[in-house]
């Protein structure tokens, strides 16, 4: 019995799947970057709940706050920046839609503003730290206020620094495609930065007018 080669019956293949309609490139929670910089906001929000968590202990370890001889933090600066940081919202919001839609002029457009925002809260942080009216190194209350504030600003200098860097590669002739998600991540883990001072601003600059 010899062995024959029988016909095959062609048949039209025909796609499972329709795929067309998917991104090419993954923005927000589909990218791995994305669950990165969670994972990074659960560290920092930690770590800035551990020197809340200190500066109330030393607290409780004097009879008045801040201590005598030391005056109360000054509001003006602090207030104004409160008021600038959210507004800087807006803009973050704006490149996020943006990024989301791969619009290409607008997320330029957007992260710019944002950078220029940035730059304009760094510059009110440096006065905000010298409106707490001690230094660092005065005392227990000095040691714990600037631990605070100046861990939080730790976080504004990389996040400035990072969205100028976005923004910048957003004028580049060719644009890799994982920039929209980079500068999206961004965008998310500002509203992150923005939120977490809201209650260290009423901790360090308006509980010592309260106790």
């Amino acid at each position: 019995m010899t062995n024959e080669l029988l016909p095959v019956e062609s048949k039209r293949l025909r796609p499972a799947l329709d795929l067309s309609a998917l991104p090419t490139v993954p923005v927000g929670v589909r990218a791995m970057t994305w669950w990165g910089t969670l994972g990074f906001a659960v560290i920092e929000g930690t770590t800035l709940a551990i020197t809340a968590a200190a500066y109330l202990y030393i607290r409780q370890n004097f009879r008045t706050w801040p201590p005598p001889h030391d005056p109360l933090p000054a509001l003006l600066i602090p207030t104004i920046n409160l008021v600038v940081m959210l507004a800087s919202i807006v803009p973050a919001v704006l490149t996020d839609r943006a990024t989301r839609r791969l619009d290409r002029p607008a997320t330029r457009l957007w992260a710019v503003v944002s950078v220029v925002f940035g730059v304009a809260i760094l510059v009110l942080r440096w006065y905000e730290l010298w409106a707490l009216g001690v230094r660092w190194d005065t005392d227990a209350y000095g040691s714990a206020a600037w631990t605070v504030v100046g861990f939080h600003t730790t976080l504004l200098v990389v996040e400035v620094g990072e969205t100028i860097g976005m923004a910048a590669m957003l004028f580049k002739a060719r644009l890799p495609a994982h920039t929209y998600s980079d500068v999206y991540d961004g965008s998310w883990y500002w509203y992150f930065i923005i939120a977490i001072w809201v209650p260290l601003y009423v901790l360090v600059y308006l509980l010592p007018y309260w106790v």
